[in-house]
């Protein structure tokens, strides 16, 4: 199957737009908040919204192979962003929990943890994430070597864990849950069988040979 890309001299700015756009919700979240539109209780709507695009953009980073195994498309160059756009909304949602629900005090933010499970999951995530964060570059790559791929193969321990956060905070399994479930479960069932599909791909492309 024939790999469809965009042409090189326009990745540059597309990745840029890819940032502009990414962030946007966020933005529109934060406005909605000042202007009093996020209902009875901002904060928590506010939070909830910050870690549900972390979420969606946590999948599409992880969707890019799929789609270019499967597809013929390939938006690898996008792959970089996505996550760096997941982990900001990850530390902004982080950073909202500390300030405006749990106003800084320490007590408070402990006694949550030992309440609510799923609060140490999210933190285990946001962890997970900064190493990623911080070694995606060209420079971190070259370093590394092959160790930059075992080290972001973290990634999808990070997609798990969020989403067992995500689920757990819902306390209910409504359909918005049921659906982010089942994404991830097709993200990572599909990480698990790659490479049998590519081998029987390779097999195929040698015996067309």
């Amino acid at each position: 199957m024939a790999q469809l890309a965009l042409p090189a001299r326009y990745k540059p700015a597309s990745v840029w737009a890819l940032y502009v756009i990414g962030l946007l919700p966020g933005l529109y979240a934060f406005y909605q908040g000042i202007f009093g539109d996020l209902g009875a209780d901002p904060v928590r709507t506010f939070e909830h919204l910050l870690g549900l695009w972390a979420l969606r953009f946590l999948c599409l980073g992880l969707a890019i192979t799929p789609i270019r195994d499967l597809f013929g498309t390939n938006l690898i160059a996008y792959r970089r962003a996505l996550g760096l756009i997941a982990f900001y909304y990850v530390l902004a949602h982080f950073a909202v929990y500390l300030t405006l629900d749990r106003a800084l005090v320490l007590s408070s933010i402990l006694g949550d943890i030992l309440k609510r499970p799923y609060i140490m999951l999210g933190m285990a995530g946001l962890v997970m994430l900064i190493p990623l964060a911080l070694t995606s570059n060209r420079w971190s790559i070259r370093k590394l070597g092959s160790r930059w791929n075992t080290l972001h193969k973290l990634s999808y321990l990070v997609l798990l864990v969020a989403i067992l956060h995500f689920v757990l905070s819902r306390k209910s399994l409504t359909l918005e849950p049921a659906f982010y479930i089942a994404v991830v479960t097709v993200l990572l069932g599909y990480r698990l069988v790659r490479p049998k599909l590519m081998e029987r791909k390779r097999a195929r492309r040698s015996f067309a040979r």
